[in-house]
């Protein structure tokens, strides 16, 4: 009589531990990172941050207001002493002053914040859908479904989303007139800061995806569903579809801190509030607590997304080993 096969062990205590402390540790050095090159990258920006902070070149500060300034804000010190000293105010929580809007920054992000994740969170669902769409259409409607489902993930991904917000404001907005061309307060002015989004990143998942799709109903755990009587549309949904979302999700992550760079053009264009469109404001205006407050914020979003995309792959394919 056969012994049946032991149940897979369940991780340890201690790896799991390791594996948040890994986690832990991986996300405070992307934070240290971000902040480092912050800190340097903006002083090598022409001009000088006592402008900023008195209102910019057209102020026509005095003299001795801008060596105050510089007193008051401690950019009379050694740039390595500013630097430690920002690391310092940045470990207890404390952001500064924005420059140019003379609040607090942690007032500022938290004004900022819902706009554009409201943007990315709907951006980044509708391009999971998509995808997901051309996934399926090209691995079931043959070869020139097949061939017409790639040709546009191909042309969605390689489009950039300056082109392709005008030529959408110029269809729908002026041709057609159907949404507005601005953002709005309203679900129409989203639709195409969204579009302009999603097209892009749904032609990059949908191409991995399909793939991923192509291999899963090839595979011999279909090949069984289909022996037992298992129609072509169950196969879909309980096998196939599953996994082609796993690289998607591994991709999650990457594709947040895309949809946040992006911002940064789509908030611009459309003329919406949020971080991206601030970012560009306070990196021209030298903003430097403020530019540090909105990269740090979109950094630690970036972490976090990354990490639950983690947990979400495991759950998903029992194949990855747990932590």
């Amino acid at each position: 009589m056969s012994t049946p096969p032991a149940p897979p062990a369940r991780p340890s205590p201690g790896r799991s531990v390791r594996w948040l402390l890994g986690k832990l540790g991986g996300g405070l050095f992307v934070l240290w990172a971000v902040a480092t090159a912050i800190f340097f990258g903006i002083r090598l920006i022409p001009g000088d941050p006592a402008e900023a902070i008195m209102g910019g070149p057209g102020s026509q500060a005095s003299a001795e207001a801008l060596a105050a300034a510089r007193t008051q804000y401690g950019l009379d010190q050694p740039l390595i002493m500013q630097y430690l000293g920002q690391l310092g105010r940045l470990v207890t929580g404390d952001l500064g002053t924005s420059y140019s809007l003379k609040s607090p920054v942690l007032e500022v992000l938290g004004e900022l914040v819902p706009p554009t994740l409201t943007l990315a969170v709907l951006a980044l669902l509708l391009a999971w859908a998509l995808a997901l769409l051309l996934a399926v259409l090209s691995t079931r409607s043959g070869a020139v479904g097949a061939a017409i489902a790639s040709g546009m993930e191909i042309v969605a991904a390689a489009v950039p989303h300056f082109w392709l917000a005008s030529v959408l404001i110029l269809l729908f907005s002026t041709m057609l007139g159907w949404l507005p061309p601005v953002s709005t307060a309203t679900a129409a002015g989203l639709v195409l800061p969204v579009l302009t989004l999603a097209l892009p990143l749904a032609g990059f998942l949908g191409q991995v995806m399909r793939d991923t799709m192509a291999e899963a109903q090839r595979s011999a755990f279909a090949l069984s569903a289909k022996a037992r009587g298992e129609s072509e549309t169950g196969v879909l949904l309980r096998h196939s579809l599953r996994h082609a979302a796993l690289p998607g999700i591994a991709l999650s992550g990457w594709a947040f801190g895309s949809l946040l760079s992006g911002a940064v053009v789509v908030e611009s264009i459309f003329a919406r509030p949020g971080l991206g469109r601030s970012l560009l404001s306070a990196v021209t205006a030298r903003d430097i607590p403020l530019v540090t407050g909105v990269a740090l914020l979109s950094a630690a979003a970036y972490v976090l997304i990354m990490a639950v995309s983690d947990v979400v792959e495991r759950l998903a394919d029992p194949r990855i080993q747990a932590p």
